[in-house]
């Protein structure tokens, strides 16, 4: 089977499981979610220990698996201070760093690590929940349409990357970073983006989740977006320069691992969060 056909056949299977998690929301979201970022977790420790340094691995996968179900429980108000929460297990993971490595074992830097992929790979899933369960969503096909909504608009902001790149691109963006990218694509993710961002708040989010923002919105919507979904795929590719990997791992066959595959999102979802929390509103009926 080419690359090709096994990319394509991960994305037939991956992609349906993930629509139906975001439509169903609540629990099984959550331990979707968690599955996703302990994985993620595990990948980003295993190009840190490529790059020398040795995180507090078990316990960070299961940090990093725990953020969204600790979203769930706040919204269902069964967690009432996960900020004091996150204080004690920082504590926690020093006293179990100095106590196992020593200081000859770079404890900061094993706790450092460690608090970093848990929040990287686990805790920005979370707001996906989050954007899932926003407060004026009544179905779950309205939240199934918030949440592909900055979806989409990493897709685009890919596809725009790549197309306008390829076809005018010659000053390169970070080229000691990704020597692939271009100054005319990223202009061009940003314009294909906003592009989106407007015709979906019209023709999907309206209609289909009676929620809508105002078209001036959408556009920088979809401008914020695209920068986001650009800086994370920066992100990550400084990552695995930095632990000199191609790919953070080989779980999917022709896309290598979660984090190479949601990379831009991990930036997007906060984001999408933050302003549609407060800019998008309920749609006249």
């Amino acid at each position: 089977m080419g690359e090709l056909a096994r990319r394509v056949l991960v994305a037939l299977v991956a992609a349906p499981l993930a629509i139906t998690m975001v439509y169903v929301g609540e629990l099984p979201l959550a331990l979707f979610l968690g599955v996703v970022g302990g994985v993620g977790a595990w990948e980003l420790y295993r190009m840190a220990r490529h790059g020398g340094v040795e995180a507090l691995e078990p316990l960070g996968i299961i940090l990093a698996a725990a953020f969204p179900l600790i979203a769930h429980a706040d919204r269902l108000m069964v967690l009432r201070s996960p900020a004091a929460l996150g204080g004690v297990v920082f504590v926690a993971l020093l006293g179990v760093s100095i106590w196992a490595r020593g200081t000859g074992g770079r404890p900061l830097e094993s706790v450092a690590v460690t608090v970093f992929g848990a929040l990287y790979a686990g805790a920005m899933l979370a707001f996906g929940y989050s954007l899932r369960h926003h407060r004026f969503v009544i179905a779950p096909a309205a939240g199934t349409a918030l949440v592909m909504f900055p979806v989409i608009l990493t897709w685009a902001s890919d596809i725009g990357a790549y197309f306008v790149g390829r076809a005018f691109g010659k000053a390169k963006l970070i080229p000691s970073i990704s020597p692939g990218k271009t100054r005319a694509g990223a202009v061009g993710a940003i314009v294909l983006t906003m592009g989106i961002a407007l015709l979906y708040n019209s023709q999907v989010l309206r209609p289909w989740a009676q929620l809508a923002l105002a078209p001036w919105t959408a556009l920088v919507f979809g401008l914020l977006v695209s920068v986001a979904a650009q800086i994370g795929d920066l992100a990550e590719s400084l990552l695995k320069r930095e632990a000199g990997v191609k790919d953070s791992s080989h779980l999917l066959p022709g896309h290598g691992g979660i984090l190479d595959r949601l990379d831009s999102l991990y930036f997007v979802l906060p984001v999408a969060y933050l302003v549609l929390g407060r800019l998008v509103l309920a749609a006249p009926q």
